[in-house]
């Protein structure tokens, strides 16, 4: 067995404090977009990754892997999506135990009013306090973090769509 590396006095701060901003800044923006849009960010997450693939269409289990979502999670937020009409969930032709979501027009609408508070948000809580170079090497902070998870890998392939 190998011996347990214990975070430096100085690691230990920065992971607590890149936990707290991360954690403070997703409840910021699930504040917001609940609050200006009426629906919680998972949600939004949904409409968007929809809304980027080809036809507005994902397999089901395609959208829980981009999402971080189980399926049965995601298959409930699918269906409250449905019942506001804003996803629809279609059986896939290649498969007869695949099911599709694709984002309904009323959804690409929701999603369009919704979209520019949450960038607003993300622009002004993010990007707006940092440098450039503190810019680009958050890019490259994220991408080594991602490559260093094993369901990294998804979201990164998500992301380079």
């Amino acid at each position: 067995m190998t011996e347990t590396r214990w975070l430096t006095e100085q690691e230990q701060e920065v992971w607590r404090t890149f936990i707290s901003a991360v954690d403070a800044f997703v409840d910021h923006l699930e504040r917001q977009i609940q609050r200006d849009a009426n629906m919680p960010y998972t949600y939004y997450e949904i409409l968007v990754a929809l809304s980027e693939a080809p036809d507005r269409t994902l397999r089901m289990s395609e959208l829980a892997g981009a999402r971080s979502s189980s399926r049965s999670r995601l298959s409930h937020a699918v269906a409250r999506l449905e019942e506001v009409g804003w996803v629809r969930r279609l059986a896939c032709p290649t498969d007869k135990r695949g099911a599709l979501a694709q984002l309904t027009d009323e959804g690409f609408a929701a999603l369009q009013e919704a979209a520019p508070g949450h960038v607003t948000a993300v622009r002004e809580k993010l990007f707006d306090r940092l440098t450039p170079e503190q810019v680009v090497a958050l890019g490259e902070i994220s991408h080594a973090l991602l490559d260093g998870l094993p369901e990294g890998a998804a979201r990164r392939q998500a992301l380079n769509r």
